[in-house]
């Protein structure tokens, strides 16, 4: 059996579509290699200094690297990308808004054993969200090749409709294989894990996902990323890390002022009100959604 994947032509409603189809989806070479060479580049003094996992699901020879928006500015390219948000907004459409839920560069060293097969939305305290809901997007941006051989994401293909407290062993799912600059979007209800690395090289992929805007984050973007860069960053990014309303009245500061008003210090806040989530609502066919073009501080 072969898994479900799309040309880097794709359009984001085909991405969607096929996330709600399948639960996952590979686009092939969605980046390019010299923007994997950056984020490398970038990344490659913190990968050094990360610690192994301290247990066998994070991985005792694997490392895990986060807060990428504030030490990779390329690969907040990635996390901006227009297909990803695009297809995000859709998938994600039944909430009020989405925001960023993790960066991390995920290194599986040689000799790692596979990683037990889990559903990502199992983090937030094993929470029962209805079948029918999605609370996130998930992506696997491969760093380096993803190969049977150096432990590729495995995917268990219709596993995203049974439910909690299934075990699946490995025989029953299968590798992601794709080349570097490839990105798999997988769902929080799909089973899936790291695979054994077989081989004598590192295997890599930049782990970025996001979640409903209701919901708390698993990397927490506020101190991941300090104040003094945060300020430096453009609007659309920001809002995507949470500097927004993620619905009616989650996230106001002080006197119910904006969390990104707040952020670029502004005389005039702008509080949130029942009148404002209508009219935003209107103006964006009936979901209140965030703004992603660029604003002016």
């Amino acid at each position: 059996m072969t898994l479900n994947r799309l040309p880097n032509t794709a359009t984001a409603e085909q991405i969607s579509q096929s996330l709600r189809e399948h639960g996952y989806v590979i686009v092939d070479e969605l980046a390019s290699a010299e923007q994997m060479d950056r984020i490398a580049a970038e990344m490659a003094p913190y990968i050094q200094d990360t610690a192994y996992g301290k247990d066998n699901f994070i991985g005792h020879q694997t490392k895990r690297t986060g807060s990428l928006i504030a030490r990779s500015p390329a690969a907040r390219e990635l996390v901006m990308h227009p297909s990803v948000l695009g297809a995000t907004e859709l998938f994600l459409a039944h909430a009020s808004t989405f925001q960023l839920h993790l960066t991390q560069i995920i290194s599986v060293f040689p000799g790692s054993p596979a990683q037990m097969l889990h559903q990502d939305e199992l983090a937030w305290d094993f929470f029962p969200f209805p079948d029918d809901y999605q609370v996130q997007c998930n992506l696997l941006w491969a760093m380096t090749d993803y190969t049977e051989e150096n432990g590729a994401t495995r995917i268990v293909p219709g596993s995203q409709f049974v439910g909690r407290k299934q075990k699946y062993t490995e025989e029953q799912s299968i590798a992601a294989v794709m080349k570097r600059g490839s990105a798999l979007f997988y769902t929080g209800k799909i089973y899936h894990g790291a695979g054994s690395n077989r081989s004598d090289a590192i295997r890599q992929a930049i782990n970025i996902t996001y979640a409903v805007g209701w919901v708390r984050q698993e990397e927490n973007q506020y101190l991941s990323c300090p104040r003094e860069i945060a300020q430096t960053l453009p609007d659309d990014l920001l809002k995507v890390m949470g500097y927004q309303y993620g619905c009616f009245a989650l996230g106001y500061t002080r006197d119910f002022e904006d969390p990104l008003t707040a952020l670029r210090d502004d005389v005039a806040p702008v509080a949130m009100s029942i009148e404002l989530v209508d009219a935003q609502r209107a103006d964006n066919g009936g979901s209140f959604r965030h703004n992603l073009q660029s604003e002016s501080a």
